[in-house]
């Protein structure tokens, strides 16, 4: 076969499918350039799988025995699902961290020189990172087992637990995509990563009943997004959920309003995300 007729195939094969068919390739392709960094990195999974067992089995017995749940309940059984949602969420600092380096190593700038689509870097980190959160979710899974804690909500409600779950860690990612984007350096990455990360997750319902906060910060706390998804958790999960004697809408329908947090973070970082991107790759 000629030359021109190569080219003339591959137009009509590029031509046969759309735009969507080949972001979606290419994300996936760069998801998978992503994650098969991990067996020569192993030190960046194990690591990364470690604190937040430290978090469990910290939390679970120092403070166990010094914090009461009001209406009963094991503090285990309300820790576990509190400590899954600060997981995932920090996989957002660490797609920040991960996208910064690849723009300060010149790795984009080769990116832009290939037949891609412009959305598929960020789509790939993303969706790696997702990857590798589920892997911690399932071995934080496995810990909380050990140490007590049980799905008493069925099989579906802990499907849906862990689909909701991860969807707000997609979320998540997106919006680390978006710092990571807007910052000079992985260093500076790292910091604003979780500058915002750690006073978001303390102050929810995560580790401790918003019932014993100053009542000035309880609103607060009762309409951050992590209070409803850690809310939604223990009820799926059929855990101890104080959360959900309460009166505004995010204590009385904790899914839902987890469902709406998701979709509006998804809706507002997305398309910041790849404008910044955009931006930055045309410098």
């Amino acid at each position: 076969m000629s030359l021109s007729a190569k080219v003339s195939e591959s137009s009509r094969y590029t031509a046969a499918h759309s735009k969507v068919y080949w972001a979606i390739h290419d994300g996936l392709v760069v998801t998978w350039r992503d994650l098969i960094k991990l067996p020569r990195s192993p030190d960046l999974l194990v690591f990364g799988l470690i604190q937040p067992i430290i978090f469990v089995l910290l939390f679970a017995f120092v403070f166990g025995g010094a914090i009461a749940i009001p209406g009963g309940g094991d503090y285990r059984s309300y820790l576990m699902p509190g400590v899954f949602v600060q997981t995932i969420a920090f996989a957002g600092a660490a797609t920040s961290v991960g996208i910064s380096t690849d723009m300060t190593k010149g790795l984009v700038d080769r990116f832009r020189s290939l037949p891609m689509a412009r959305s598929a870097v960020l789509v790939g980190r993303t969706l790696a990172d997702l990857v590798r959160g589920s892997i911690t979710i399932a071995l934080m899974s496995l810990t909380g087992l050990l140490i007590g804690w049980r799905i008493e909500g069925g099989f579906d409600n802990a499907v849906m637990a862990y689909a909701l779950l991860l969807a707000f860690g997609y979320a998540m990612s997106w919006v680390g995509a978006t710092i990571g984007l807007s910052v000079g350096s992985p260093e500076v990455a790292q910091t604003a990563g979780f500058i915002w990360l750690f006073p978001l997750t303390f102050l929810s319902n995560a580790f401790v009943p918003t019932q014993g906060m100053p009542d000035w910060l309880q609103p607060i706390a009762e309409w951050n997004p992590v209070s409803a998804i850690v809310a939604a958790e223990r009820q799926l999960f059929g855990n101890p959920n104080p959360f959900a004697d309460g009166s505004t809408l995010p204590q009385q329908y904790p899914i839902l309003v987890s469902i709406m947090w998701i979709v509006l973070l998804l809706v507002i970082f997305m398309p910041l995300a790849v404008r910044r991107y955009r931006t930055a790759t045309t410098r």
